[in-house]
């Protein structure tokens, strides 16, 4: 008998075993499939003189086998061999150009057929566009007329576009630079069956503290792949298609080329390489080349970067952040630490600007000493330029500007504020395109007062606005302001003194379109025409809520309702919370209200609210909040505050008569995975979890995660409370983890889902694990977003709609 209850105990649990795979890729319900599969609405472009508009049609989601193409994965990037240019890139299939008002729509003709298109760009003088097509063994670079709307093919699939910086348009709106792949390189290197040598690294006494990466290079032959791919020779090319070869080859991680199309800064990728962290770091030499390919100046020439100090502060010793003035013919600007890149050395100033001139013959001069890190300019006239800085460990912005003709590189203050105060947020300073075809600060026509456009985030919502600010005074005017029912903001600012502005408008009826909109008179007039791509969602109820934790912190969140729910004649609901935790240094800050109620009932193809069609509530975007005041970093109470957040938001859905207390399930992804994982083990709110991506065990990720700037070594408690993994013996309730195969997003190896399951299943808790083939970080394909979706539906369907 004995014998007889063991071998049906087994029989079970392999039943149990065989029950985990589906053999499959399953569907949800067709509610949900019509969901992912709505039409992708076309992207906008308005052209540099602002009277056209490009649109590119977008298709749908890539399917699987375009995903399970030969990969190559080195120095952090990720090579599709056949093309010579980036994997899993997502293309445009269709061209179109209107006026600016949305009328004289015209469709680009000679396209190839079923196109693949990236790369779009504008010329300087608005009259034509060029962009890059992927065909089954490379990148073509085409162009097309803007009167005409004919395009045409100016090379073969020759195109280099590994590194993401395929090509740019000169000045003279005749010719292109762009990267070849080099005509002699020969049949790639296969990697032989028996290894040459052992894989060999070595470090002595020198601190190399940095983050976890993945797609490295991993040994010689890595790096003799990598150099068959990455290695382009700059050329020029015609309208006519005559090609004429600029400098000597090399890899060439970008180039950018003076305003007035004379010269070019070009960043080559040098030796020797590292097996520790991505292409970015390693050893790079900054040239200026005439646009004939003539080498003018090395400006600089920069180590391998594998020891940048700890801290989000943190920057690389010697030049970096290169720019060319783009109010200049040929002017560049960058930056170079004072304090050796290492924040935590006290140092009254921080960061160091110089600049050279065209012809670049002369020493490179000093400009602005700063006291924090550089963040950026933006150029305005001879006389007028801003810069930012920040300091992030103190969520600290500064805005001025300066002469940068005065040698005295005096500044002045035009905002200085918290990046995390959303609510005082002053808006980004608005730019136009010059006669360079380059951006600067856009003023009014006294050159004394520029632009600012900004979300206008409030207890209410976001209400977006344009303002006008003056120079001389400091004083602020409000133009124009987004208003109920209406989610509108600007997309760009065509004509200031004009007070023409295109914007994009919504409601909760209305789905988005662009107008054409005037801030003085109030005229406006629709410029698109989209087809409402989700109408099963227009009766869905949705509602911005607000809440407080139990020690006075506000929170919020966007609830969405089944269609017919009637709160207080209905029974409660299954509800799934929807969260990503984000660290403050301030309560205030933590409270403040994000989004809208008054946007459009859309959602991502991996939405989670595509679950209120199957009746669940949904509470999205709900406030999670990390606050470290004081003395103390967020991080220090990351547990009790995670919990009391939940908390929060359910005693809240269930005082609405949403919620049934005992049905709330929760989820998220990457981080959010994180989250969920650690609500599940430290506390009995939920039911039921679900997490996408997430990273489990913190010691895996030694030197830094997310926000957190200690290391293992110096906080070893803080890791391992803060690690799932650490504390998978108090999982009780049931938990689905999703990874995708092939996450290549520092920190969360797919290693980390594997071997947290494994914990858990060893453990005897309730866990199921599904590895995406293919996917990354963030799941593209149709079929796996789909089967993402099946299994979550079920999942939430057995632990929280069958839970008695």
């Amino acid at each position: 008998m004995r014998k007889t209850i063991i071998f049906l105990i087994a029989v079970i649990n392999f039943g149990v075993l065989i029950s985990q795979q589906t053999g499959k890729y399953m569907f949800p319900p067709q509610e949900i499939i019509d969901l992912v599969d709505a039409p992708v609405t076309p992207t906008m472009r308005i052209s540099p003189d602002g009277k056209k508009i490009l649109f590119l049609e977008n298709p749908g989601l890539t399917s699987l086998e375009d995903l399970a193409e030969e990969e190559l994965r080195l120095a952090g990037i990720r090579i599709n061999p056949k093309t010579n240019g980036p994997s899993r890139s997502r293309y445009s299939t269709g061209l179109s150009f209107a006026d600016i008002d949305g009328t004289n729509l015209l469709m680009v003709n000679g396209l190839p057929l079923s196109p693949k298109i990236t790369n779009v760009q504008w010329s300087p003088d608005a009259s034509k566009i060029a962009f890059t097509n992927t065909i089954a063994d490379g990148i073509e670079l085409w162009v097309a007329d803007i009167k005409t709307a004919n395009a045409k093919k100016l090379t073969s699939a020759v195109v280099n576009d590994v590194m993401g910086n395929a090509y740019e348009w000169l000045y003279d709106n005749k010719n292109i630079i762009f990267l070849s792949k080099i005509e002699t390189r020969g049949i790639a290197p296969k990697r032989p069956l028996v290894a040459d040598a052992p894989v060999v690294q070595e470090n002595i006494g020198r601190r190399a503290a940095v983050r976890t990466y993945q797609d490295l290079i991993r040994d010689v032959y890595d790096e003799r792949i990598f150099d068959y791919y990455a290695s382009s020779q700059l050329c020029k090319v015609d309208l006519n298609g005559k090609i004429v070869k600029i400098g000597k080859p090399g890899i060439i991680w970008y180039f950018n080329t003076s305003p007035d199309g004379k010269y070019l800064l070009v960043n080559y990728i040098m030796k020797p390489y590292s097996y520790i962290v991505p292409f970015s770091r390693f050893p790079q030499r900054f040239e200026i080349l005439d646009v004939n390919g003539k080498s003018l100046k090395v400006i600089a020439e920069i180590p391998l970067s594998d020891n940048i100090p700890q801290g989000f502060d943190a920057v690389r010793k010697g030049p970096r952040s290169f720019t060319w003035r783009s109010d200049k013919p040929a002017t560049l600007y960058w930056v170079e630490a004072l304090d050796e890149g290492d924040p935590s050395i006290e140092a009254e100033y921080r960061d160091q600007v110089f600049f050279v001139e065209a012809p670049f013959v002369s020493e490179p001069k000093k400009s602005l000493s700063l006291k924090l890190r550089f963040s950026g300019f933006l150029w305005g006239r001879a006389i007028f330029a801003i810069i930012n800085e920040s300091w992030r460990k103190d969520r600290r912005m500064l805005v001025s500007y300066f002469n940068p003709n005065d040698e005295s590189f005096t500044k002045s203050t035009i905002f200085d504020y918290s990046t995390e105060d959303r609510y005082n947020h002053p808006g980004s300073i608005q730019t136009i395109i010059n006669k360079y075809g380059q951006r600067v600060v856009q003023f009014d026509n006294t050159s004394r007062r520029l632009y600012l456009a900004g979300q206008g985030a409030s207890p209410e919502g976001n209400m977006p606005f344009i303002d006008r600010y003056d120079l001389r005074t400091g004083k602020i005017e409000r133009l124009w302001q987004s208003e109920a029912p209406y989610y509108e903001y600007s997309v760009n600012l065509l004509d200031a003194d004009k007070g023409l502005v295109i914007t994009r408008r919504e409601s909760q009826e209305e789905h988005p379109n662009f107008y054409l909109r005037n801030i003085y008179d109030g005229t406006i007039k629709r410029i698109s025409d989209y087809p409402e791509p989700f109408s099963r969602l227009r009766q869905i109820e949705k509602q911005l809520i607000q809440y407080q934790r139990e020690d006075g912190v506000s929170l919020s969140g966007t609830l969405y309702l089944p269609e017919g729910f009637v709160v207080g004649k209905d029974n409660p609901l299954p509800t799934i919370l929807w969260a990503y935790p984000r660290e403050f240094i301030s309560s205030d800050a933590a409270g403040q209200v994000s989004g809208s109620p008054y946007t459009y009932n859309r959602v991502g193809a991996s939405s989670i609210v595509m679950l209120v069609t199957q009746g669940y509530a949904i509470l999205d975007n709900a406030s999670f909040p990390i606050v470290g005041e004081t003395e103390s970093e967020p991080n220090d109470t990351f547990i009790e505050q995670l919990v009391a957040n939940a908390k929060a938001a359910i005693d809240k859905l269930v005082e609405m008569g949403v919620t049934d207390s005992k049905k709330v399930g929760v989820s998220g992804h990457s981080y959010g995975a994180f989250m969920t994982a650690n609500l599940l083990s430290h506390s009995d709110l939920f039911a039921a979890g679900v997490a996408r991506s997430g990273a489990y065990n913190r010691t895996l990720t030694p030197f830094g995660f997310q926000s957190e700037e200690r290391t293992f070594w110096q906080a070893p408690e803080l890791y391992h409370r803060m690690s799932p993994f650490s504390s998978a013996d108090k999982m009780k309730t049931p938990l689905l983890l999703i990874h995708g195969a092939e996450d290549n997003n520092s920190g969360t190896f797919p290693v980390q889902s594997e071997r947290y399951y494994d914990a858990l299943r060893g453990l005897g808790a309730t866990v199921r694990l599904v590895m995406l083939p293919h996917e990354s970080h963030g799941y593209v394909a149709r079929e796996s977003i789909l089967h993402m979706h099946w299994e979550t539906l079920h999942w939430f369907d057995k632990y929280l709609k069958e839970k008695e």
